[in-house]
């Protein structure tokens, strides 16, 4: 059986027929929470519950992880011709995903039993990645087995954190992984939609064909991340990631973003793709000349901006293609992509405007969860259930 067959062959709840389905819901409401209890924290609640670490913790390892759990459990399988991890299976690891969710909230009482926890999940994923790509002999896809597990050694050290004497070395790397991984999955997806959106209404000239420049900013990002693993104090470090932000910037402009403005679900895959561009930009410009940008401006560039912008625009297009929807953005869809880089100009701009930081801190907490909550409640219908007749 291929592997729309086997999919259309599953009898069990809707919710566990692809992984993007209970993934994305799930995900996506947990960043619709999880930034009101930081914010929460941050103006004088419990430390106890939602610290500054968590916060970056559950960002980046609880709501970004389900993120990509359920788009590559739902790619994979494309890419290899093989058994979707469907049913059962997909349910466990669900279940590891909200153990950890748990597990994190939970941490001041069980101690160190929530890192042992809540490390489960990504370990679980990867495993499954690797078994999927090497026995559908997709070697195409290998780096994306060595980000995925990238990312969960990324979560072990962040655990680890005190012993490495606080080098917020397991931040970094999470960071660095999913830097590439939009580079590579974000440079194959956004041009090729691109190409077919304006090949089926005749506009050219069409997107550049993958080349030099394409392979440039690849190469430029994966430079830059590691020197920032490895070495992100040194002056280096800034020039790799200016360059490769520069050369981010130049492939995108060769995708002509700008002729997809009548389709927001095109166009914010640039945008998405843009905020990528400028968070290593300014993250280097940190480096060459802190006084001039503060380091939390690129990081949150990358965060709130190229991981916001991104997950939204991949999860809602994922979400109607492959529940037989239209694919065209409603109205609450636009309004997402809108609050989601409202909250991300916000983010950026508060290191520049320190007298105005708090009240810009809070505004860009509330439109994103704006943005999540949106995504979730508007999306849940499609995610949760089968679409009667036809899906």
């Amino acid at each position: 059986m291929s592997t729309a067959a086997l999919r259309r062959a599953y009898t069990g709840p809707a919710l566990f027929s692809f992984g993007f389905r209970p993934f994305f819901l799930f995900g996506s409401a947990w960043a619709a929470i999880a930034v009101p209890v930081w914010v929460w924290s941050f103006l004088g609640g419990s430390a106890a519950i939602a610290h500054r670490d968590w916060h970056v913790h559950e960002m980046l390892f609880g709501f970004l992880a389900a993120v990509v759990a359920g788009f590559l459990t739902t790619a994979v399988p494309n890419w290899t011709g093989r058994m979707p991890v469907i049913g059962a299976p997909l349910a466990g690891l669900v279940a590891l995903w909200l153990a950890g969710r748990v597990a994190m909230l939970t941490q001041y009482w069980i101690g160190p039993l929530a890192a042992v926890i809540d490390s489960a999940f990504l370990l679980a994923f990867a495993g499954v990645i690797w078994r999927e790509i090497l026995a559908g002999k997709n070697w195409r896809n290998l780096p994306v087995c060595g980000l995925v597990s990238l990312l969960a050694v990324g979560n072990i050290l962040f655990h680890l954190d005190t012993a490495l004497r606080g080098t917020g070395v397991g931040e970094r790397v999470a960071l660095a992984a999913i830097t590439v991984l939009i580079t590579l999955i974000g440079g194959r997806i956004t041009p090729s939609f691109t190409r077919n959106w304006m090949k089926q209404r005749r506009i050219a000239p069409e997107p550049g064909a993958h080349g030099l420049a394409d392979k440039a900013a690849l190469a430029l990002t994966g430079v830059g991340a590691l020197a920032w693993i490895f070495a992100p104090e040194h002056v280096a470090t800034g020039a790799a990631l200016a360059a490769a932000g520069a050369a981010n910037l130049v492939r995108l402009a060769r995708w002509r973003g700008w002729a997809t403005a009548r389709e927001p679900l095109l166009w914010i895959l640039h945008v998405g793709y843009a905020w990528l561009g400028v968070g290593l930009l300014l993250l280097g410009l940190s480096r060459l000349d802190p006084t001039l940008v503060a380091r939390t401006a690129g990081v949150h560039a990358l965060t709130a901006g190229a991981v916001g912008v991104m997950t939204l625009a991949v999860m809602s297009r994922a979400t109607r293609g492959h529940t037989a929807r239209p694919l065209t953005a409603d109205n609450a869809t636009v309004a997402v992509y809108l609050a989601i880089n409202a909250a991300a100009l916000l983010r950026v701009a508060a290191p520049f405007l320190p007298e105005q930081q708090a009240p810009l801190l809070v505004a860009s907490a509330a439109l994103w969860t704006a943005a999540f909550a949106g995504f979730a409640v508007s999306y849940a219908p499609m995610l949760a259930f089968r679409r009667p007749l036809t899906a």
